[in-house]
């Protein structure tokens, strides 16, 4: 029987201090609700301590905690999405009229971004700016954005979270997609642009 290492766990007392705020910033990337945000991380430390005897290790503290919680966020969404919904509501927010010409080209031609993804990522600024242009698309389009982009899960498995079929689901994130790429692009990459109606 393999022996359980929870000896390499810090004192419980101490993981608020270590971990909250990092815990906290990653639930409400994920979820864009601070209030949600705020029991999820006291839900995953909760949890954590329930089964800190069965830490082996592995891996740090940190990640461990984090492990907990996206496992709390996905429930989150579970939630949110118990009943089955096969029609893609509310995805209407804007129109795709915008984004093509009446041949089907691109009316403006998505630009190149030559920033470094994952420093970009790291800035709270341009996170920032990604919540604002999240929050200009429909609830649906921005979880599964989120879950996808953000979360990294894959499309079965988003699928299962927000309770839609894989056809509803290339629907929510291609709309989800265009809208994003248009946001960002005037309200991060190309500032000089101004403001818009998007």
């Amino acid at each position: 029987m393999e022996k359980v290492i929870s000896d390499k766990l810090s004192p419980p007392d101490t993981w608020v201090d270590e971990y909250a705020d990092y815990l906290y910033s990653y639930a409400l990337y994920r979820i864009s609700d601070s209030d949600a945000a705020e029991d999820l991380v006291q839900d995953t430390f909760t949890a954590a301590l329930a089964a800190r005897s069965r830490f082996k290790g592995k891996s740090s503290e940190k990640t461990w905690l984090t492990s907990i919680l996206k496992n709390k966020i996905i429930d989150f969404f579970r939630k949110r999405y118990r009943e089955k919904t096969d029609l893609v509501e509310d995805i209407d927010k804007f129109s795709l009229d915008q984004f093509f010409d009446d041949r089907d080209n691109w009316a403006i031609k998505p630009q190149k971004w030559l920033q470094n993804p994952q420093k970009t990522f790291e800035d709270s600024e341009f996170m920032n700016i990604l919540q604002k242009c999240l929050e200009k698309i429909s609830p649906k389009q921005a979880d599964a954005f989120r879950l996808r982009e953000i979360s990294q899960l894959d499309t079965e498995e988003i699928c299962k979270v927000l309770n839609i079929s894989t056809t509803n689901y290339w629907v929510l994130m291609h709309r989800a997609r265009l809208y994003m790429r248009r946001c960002l692009e005037i309200k991060w990459f190309s500032p000089e642009s101004g403001e818009s109606n998007l």
